[in-house]
């Protein structure tokens, strides 16, 4: 499920949160092939519930399908034209709501083991934190089955909290619970809640475990993401799987510290790269030093001194600009 987002403006106001690319990829790419990785199932189907056309257009529905495609499943793509709740989400793919499915926010990053136990009807990832009361958590009974959905619980209830992605074994079953809190109006925080259908699930006896993952990447805002671009990139770079900087950079007397992704037709002169930047097609970075930073594509950067940055699409910043147009949401420090 895909949204524009609101904490990472002014990112999220010219690219949905979901196609913010971490480590050259979107984000909502990485999490499907992340999944797919580690799922050890056939993939038939994945099914998109995106936002507003003017932000999720064609062009990212062809990418999606694309994506899809990859990974030997069809893609079905569906809208929700309100932002009314998760719940409301997966129902507007209600066509796609049969069998095992995987359901999971886009907005966020994983590395786990999906060694699904065979005697539950549904999986809930989670993750051990400090400070639960910041998050939604489960409650466990002595058999180590999720019994309560507790929401920034006031009292201690569990230092597990919910991660957003989700497995069950017949979906279907998700599905007529949340009809239900559809059709009876049910609604927490002015939203339609999965979180209401999975209680309904439990109501009638389906049992929940828990999966733990040993990573957990959120991207709500600029410091989070820019944080889980760097530990991406290490991952990366420790697994070897992916070419990070691509054979087409141009690079004329610049320095690449690893781990760095460097994308496809990218010219570096007099310039540091590095570590922990990704840098999207066609840019041009010149008598520069740039490093935990995240650049789009089509930019051009020249003497600059940049650290912690974000910086979009079709961009040009001269480190010794006189003159300057910004647009709204807009941040120099």
């Amino acid at each position: 499920m895909a949204g524009r987002g609101s904490r990472l403006r002014p990112h999220s106001l010219t690219v949905p949160k979901p196609l913010i690319p971490v480590a050259g990829q979107p984000i909502v790419h990485r999490l499907v092939k992340d999944i797919a990785k580690v799922l050890n199932q056939p993939i038939t189907e994945v099914a998109f519930v995106l936002g507003d056309p003017a932000w999720f257009g064609d062009e990212v529905v062809s990418s999606l399908k694309e994506l899809a495609t990859s990974l030997g499943a069809k893609a079905s793509i569906y809208r929700q034209d309100q932002p009314l709740g998760t719940g409301h989400a997966i129902m507007c793919a209600k066509d796609s709501l049969s069998g095992p499915a995987v359901i999971a926010y886009a907005d966020t990053l994983i590395r786990a083991d999906f060694n699904l136990d065979p005697e539950a009807d549904a999986v809930i990832w989670v993750k051990q934190v400090d400070q639960p009361e910041a998050y939604g958590v489960v409650k466990l009974n002595e058999k180590k089955e999720i019994v309560e959905l507790v929401e920034k619980p006031e009292q201690f209830v569990s230092d597990l909290a919910v991660i957003g992605i989700y497995y069950f074994k017949e979906v279907s079953q998700l599905k007529d619970q949340l009809q239900k809190v559809l059709d009876n109006n049910i609604i927490n925080g002015g939203e339609y809640q999965i979180n209401d259908g999975i209680k309904g699930m439990m109501a009638d006896n389906k049992v929940f475990k828990t999966g733990e993952v040993s990573e957990w990447m959120d991207c709500g805002n600029k410091a989070i993401t820019l944080e889980t671009n760097q530990r991406m990139l290490g991952f990366l770079k420790a697994d070897g799987d992916e070419q990070l900087v691509s054979k087409s950079v141009k690079n004329e007397n610049s320095t690449i510290i690893e781990p760095c992704y460097i994308g496809d037709n990218v010219v570096l002169k007099n310039t540091t790269i590095g570590p922990f930047v990704s840098v999207g097609n066609n840019c041009v970075i010149e008598d520069s030093t740039v490093k935990n930073s995240l650049i789009q594509n089509h930019t051009t950067i020249k003497n600059a001194n940049l650290d912690d940055a974000m910086i979009g699409n079709h961009v040009k910043f001269d480190g010794t600009f006189t003159k300057i147009s910004i647009g709204d949401y807009s941040v120099l420090e």
